[in-house]
């Protein structure tokens, strides 16, 4: 683990917040604040992919990067790992982090955090979760946990990921957080496999990850960031960048 690249894969047809990175927010769009967190987290080269030529203007008139990908990937990881070819085809970057382009309010310690379980040669993929501390995301289908068993300070091994509440008992539960870390050869395997069952029952990813074999393991981050989804939830993050010192 000696040369990361960031990637920030964004699209225009979110259907609860059509065209939401070129949502301003404080009078620039939402995903120059995603790649400025990313640049500021001082990990590695940072890109924005994308298959909307206003999204590549956008970043490019902020001095940033961006790559155009083709329109019909099914994930963000498909869309990644074509930009990872584009933007590195002689393969120097031996891992890459993917970072959702709709978490303006993500704090680059964060992003800075995520790689650090890739440090053990045993962790394929790495990730980020927080402890709930909102009795109502306990039970919210729409938060993802993580169960897992500690393996280090602050760190997590992942078993299993879920809309359920889960762990059942006392303890604290793990809201997960959706920025993946993954060596560059996991990657080229996690694209190439197949939907899993779990994957598809849950509606979850990282599952696919899991039922192949592969170990990811998640950092302990104080605070969750909130993604923007709906027009709330872009007043929300806008009122708290407008609260941040140099934001």
């Amino acid at each position: 683990m000696s040369n990361p690249l960031v990637l920030i894969p964004a699209r225009m047809k979110a259907s609860r917040l059509p065209g939401k990175p070129l949502a301003d927010i404080l009078g620039e769009p939402m995903i120059v604040h995603v790649w400025r967190r990313a640049v500021e987290a001082g990990i590695g080269a940072v890109v924005v992919a994308t298959d909307e030529a206003r999204i590549v203007a956008a970043v490019e008139a902020a001095g940033g990067r961006a790559v155009m990908t083709r329109a019909d990937h099914p994930t963000g990881s498909d869309r990644i790992r074509e930009a990872a070819d584009i933007v590195d085809p002689e393969r120097r970057h031996d891992v890459i982090v993917n970072v959702q382009g709709d978490f303006p309010t993500l704090a680059p310690s964060a992003i800075a955090a995520s790689i650090a379980p890739l440090a053990d040669p045993a962790v394929d993929i790495a990730t980020l979760v927080g402890e709930i501390h909102d009795a109502e995301e306990r039970t919210a289908p729409s938060v993802v946990k993580l169960v897992g068993s500690e393996v280090g300070p602050r760190r997590l091994r992942a078993l299993y990921f879920t809309r359920a509440t889960a762990p059942y008992g006392e303890g604290p539960l793990y809201h997960h957080v959706g920025i993946y870390a993954y060596r560059r050869a996991a990657l080229d395997r996690f694209v190439s496999l197949p939907q899993s069952p779990l994957e598809k029952r849950e509606s979850l990813e990282q599952l696919r990850a899991l039922e192949n074999g592969m170990r990811i393991d998640a950092m302990i981050i104080d605070q969750v960031p909130r993604g923007v989804d709906t027009p709330p939830d872009l007043e929300r993050a806008r009122a708290l960048l407008q609260s941040r010192p140099g934001a």
